[in-house]
């Protein structure tokens, strides 16, 4: 009650507004605009911020955080007794944002220790001074802020974090209720200042997870079913703590994330985001969900929860959804031979292969360019994912017919496919070539790099699934394939010649022996050419 009570004084303080007189005019317009432009040019003398105003706004500070702590302690059951030293504690809580304006001061702050007594209000009584604290730690952490300041950014960081920021906010965001407007904008301050703090040092993101349970609160959040800007912040942190963590994608996966994600993203199956911003909450839970499938314990989970089925409903119902359901399931089925069998048993082959033939849903953000470029390369990857998955039985046999069926449409397809990825990849190399000649040199791997870039990748892939049609031995297949070689004046050579460089360039990522078995199986396809 007590604490209700100082609350409702300090909420007060912070809305007080102008009253209107009983005609209906307000008490500012009766004022005299001259004494207002008056007020205004005195209030133009800022104080200079330096070190001598660092420290008297601390010393500002502290005096009445004692102040606070001496009368909660003397009157713990009398409210009213210490709620004046409250308004006084935000107001001096407030008045060090203006350090966000010196961040090159940022050392000489935490020299003066002034950090633990910060975080400490984090756990404050009244929940009002807790959300001020946050949204101080938000203004001094801005990345706009924090710019070409390096050095006095990673000191706060370090500092903050030596003091448990990372828990006490969790801590606190855990108490915080939507359902009033000033916590709920100190959720969203909560999750701007770990993304700052992670942007300062990226360690920052495995730190937080291992340390408190955001991941938790983060799942929790992206289950509610209605969308508001805080479901939305929290898809895009958890995208940003699991794309370069594998860590965090596994310990997300023990959480049953893949479940939840999977439960988050169903709920567009059917019908498309309302708004830009719920679009991009879409994208970053299929972010998420991409991310998670890295491990191969995830892709298991995955299998398991019926996301193959579930991604393939989504590409026949054809929303907005569609191309990022290709990408979760080409991540889904990348060296994970259980995904693909599962991918045919549940007939998905029609709709990939709808898809490879360029029949996709048409919408503004499809007409795009690069994102049917992207498209394009997605399927082309599930594509050679499943021929690499399933290598023999009644499986392989349907992917087989579908380059068959209407008259082999699908290698006249792969062949227009692969003489667009071949001449993107020689303008890139002459491209390249005429930079060399203007003295900008490039070693063998950037230029590599920049050609996989142009495209390279995907011709290789295009190559590997030519290379699978024409080891089958099917008669009609490599007829057919002879026939568009030899009428777009392409030889057997040029295929072998791409093989080998891709053969060449296989890393060991997965091992040593993975390696060595991978360019087996090209040069298997080099020598069946």
């Amino acid at each position: 009650m007590e604490v209700a009570s100082a609350r409702t004084a300090l909420k007060r303080k912070r809305n007080d507004a102008v009253e209107p007189f009983e005609n209906g005019t307000s008490a500012a317009a009766s004022v005299d605009l001259s004494l207002l432009e008056a007020v205004e040019k005195s209030q133009t003398a800022v104080e200079v911020l330096d070190l001598k105003t660092l420290k008297k706004l601390v010393l500002a500070f502290e005096r009445r955080l004692r102040d606070n702590i001496e009368a909660r302690l003397k009157y713990p059951d009398q409210p009213d007794k210490f709620a004046d030293s409250e308004i006084e504690l935000h107001e001096e809580i407030h008045r060090l944002k203006t350090l966000a304006g010196g961040p090159e001061l940022y050392p000489d702050l935490v020299n003066l220790n002034v950090i633990p007594s910060i975080l400490g209000l984090l756990s404050h009584d009244n929940v009002d001074i807790a959300v001020d604290v946050v949204g101080l730690l938000q203004d001094l952490t801005d990345e706009d802020v924090l710019e070409d300041n390096d050095e006095p950014a990673r000191v706060l960081v370090d500092a903050l974090i030596e003091n448990n920021v990372l828990e006490l906010l969790v801590q606190n965001l855990a108490r915080l209720s939507e359902s009033d407007p000033d916590e709920m904008a100190a959720v969203y301050a909560t999750l701007a200042t770990i993304e700052n703090l992670i942007e300062v040092k990226p360690a920052v993101a495995e730190m937080v997870c291992e340390r408190t349970k955001l991941m938790r609160w983060l799942l929790g959040k992206i289950k509610v079913r209605e969308f508001d800007g805080n479901k939305q912040y929290a898809s895009e942190i958890l995208a940003i703590l699991l794309q370069n963590s594998a860590a965090n994608q596994r310990r997300l996966g023990q959480m049953n994330g893949v479940d939840v994600v999977l439960q988050a993203v169903a709920m567009y199956k059917s019908r498309d985001p309302k708004t830009a911003d719920e679009e991009e909450m879409v994208e970053n839970l299929f972010d998420c969900l991409c991310c998670l499938l890295m491990p191969l314990e995830n892709k298991e989970r995955f299998v398991r929860a019926e996301g193959v089925e579930l991604m393939i409903i989504i590409m026949k119902q054809k929303k907005l959804a569609y191309g990022s359901a290709i990408r979760a399931l080409d991540f889904a089925m990348t060296k994970y031979p259980p995904a693909c069998e599962r991918f045919v048993d549940v007939l998905g082959l029609k709709t990939a292969f709808a898809a490879f033939m360029g029949k996709v849903p048409m919408s503004k953000k499809n007409k795009k360019e690069r994102y049917q470029e992207e498209l394009e390369e997605r399927v082309i990857s599930l594509i050679s994912s499943l021929f690499g998955g399933i290598l023999r039985g009644s499986r392989r046999d349907r992917l087989l017919s579908k380059f068959v069926e209407n008259e082999c449409e699908k290698i006249d397809r792969l062949m227009e496919l692969y003489i667009r990825y071949s001449d993107r990849v020689k303008a890139e190399t002459e491209r390249m070539n005429q930079l060399e000649l203007d003295d900008l040199e490039m070693d063998e791997d950037e230029r590599y790099n920049r050609r996989l870039e142009s495209g390279l990748y995907t011709l290789q892939l295009i190559a590997i699934i030519l290379s699978h049609l024409w080891s089958s031995e099917n008669s009609r297949m490599q007829a057919r394939i002879e026939l568009l070689l030899k009428q777009q004046r392409i030889t057997k050579e040029d295929i072998k010649d791409i093989l080998q460089e891709y053969h060449d360039n296989i890393g060991d990522v997965d091992g040593p022996e993975e390696k060595e078995r991978a360019q087996a199986k090209i040069q298997k396809f080099i020598s069946a050419f």
